[in-house]
């Protein structure tokens, strides 16, 4: 009976640890997504900014044989203005891609951790105290 018992027990232990795991992937999952979504919709806004800044800035190089001068003036301060926004979009870009954390990193280290007491439980004199068990369940 006792047998069965631990077998139980340990069999609640790990299913408590994979719901955790994968609780935590769909987590970091959910967070993945936005960050894209966030990424794309700055990608877009991008784009059409700079595209906007090389049509006024065609639009003045064509009106510049034209004989007015406030278009000129105009037109310049608009693709400047663009060009201005179309830039800080794609920098702020290349900074979240070259400086966000790694995707799914907090379960790639809850796997390394449990990797790691997987390892000291498999050593024949290790010495595990119940904090160190998921749930802080004491070994049968």
């Amino acid at each position: 009976m006792a047998l069965r018992q631990s077998v139980g027990d340990l069999a609640c232990t790990l299913l408590s640890i994979v719901r955790t795991r994968i609780e935590l992937f769909s987590l970091e999952a959910s967070e993945q997504k936005s960050h894209l979504i966030t990424l794309l919709g700055m990608a877009f806004g991008a784009l059409l900014f700079l595209t906007l800044a090389l049509l006024v800035f065609s639009i003045a190089v064509a009106l510049y044989f034209w004989p007015t001068d406030q278009r000129y003036l105009a037109l310049g301060v608009l693709a400047l203005i663009y060009g201005l926004i179309g830039a800080g979009l794609f920098l702020a870009i290349r900074q979240r891609l070259l400086y966000s954390p790694m995707p799914f990193s907090a379960t790639v280290e809850e796997l390394r951790r449990d990797l790691a007491l997987a390892e000291r439980l498999r050593e024949p004199s290790s010495a595990v105290s119940p904090g160190d068990l998921p749930g802080g369940r004491e070994l049968p």
